[in-house]
């Protein structure tokens, strides 16, 4: 099977930190690959480069068979790449709905229509309130966005992930912050998710990352040591050394 995001020799240096150090994985079609590691390990900067926020020093990206190395983030993003962060992005001051709506403007090349009443169109209305449902927050429609919970808050970052129509889901840690419950939620959201779109995932919760993954890629000093199969990976020798046997 060919692969759907293939990164091959990435480089990436800070001055002299070497965040991501010939870092080669594939991603393949319908595929829930995660990457973990210690704090450091260079997980942010790799998905900063894999979404065009930073450039590499060297390698290459490949997406769908295209290099992708030198295009910019808005153009990776119309492509099908769409990311959540680690930190929630939303825009404060507008509701649930107005901020799937803002994703879906922008893809479409409408983003002018942002100066008249967002909700007056309908179609995008309709769009919005689709991929709410799909993420469990269409009730919250209407209300505003700083009134939600901090978990409904991840599930309203991945819905407007989810309104840019990607092919491919990058999520950075989704289960931050969240409590048990909130986790327990998110990880049953993923394991949907998981059947209608290809992801990579960071995540330091565990017992998230060994339920959804299909595959493991361990990055450590901006290097991958290790990618294999949840049971294989919790099996290895270097990777419990180097990182799960402080997890566990």
């Amino acid at each position: 099977m060919s692969a759907l995001l293939s990164v091959q020799g990435l480089q990436k240096r800070f001055g002299g930190l070497v965040a991501t150090d010939d870092v080669s994985l594939d991603v393949l079609p319908g595929e829930c690959h995660a990457l973990i590691g210690p704090n450091g390990a260079g997980k942010t900067t790799l998905m900063g480069l894999l979404v065009g926020e930073l450039a590499p020093d060297a390698g290459a990206i490949y997406f769908q068979g295209k290099n992708i190395s030198a295009l910019p983030a808005h153009q990776r993003s119309l492509r099908g790449i769409a990311r959540s962060y680690q930190i929630t992005q939303l825009l404060k001051g507008f509701s649930v709905l107005e901020n799937v709506m803002m994703m879906i403007l922008a893809r479409t090349g409408s983003a002018w229509q942002v100066w008249k009443p967002v909700r007056s169109n309908q179609a995008v209305s309709d769009e919005a309130i689709a991929a709410l449902q799909q993420v469990g927050l269409a009730h919250r429609a209407h209300d505003d966005v700083m009134a939600l919970a901090h978990g409904e808050h991840r599930q309203l970052e991945l819905a407007m992930a989810l309104a840019m129509k990607p092919t491919l889901l990058l999520l950075d840690e989704p289960l931050a912050g969240m409590s048990r419950s909130e986790s327990q939620q998110m990880i049953a959201l993923l394991q949907e998710l998981k059947n209608q779109y290809s992801i990579l995932m960071v995540e330091h919760d565990m017992e998230a990352v060994f339920q959804l993954a299909d595959r493991i890629s361990v990055l450590v000093y901006g290097r991958i040591i290790a990618c294999d199969t949840p049971q294989a990976i919790r099996q290895n020798d270097a990777v419990n050394r180097a990182y799960l046997g402080d997890e566990e």
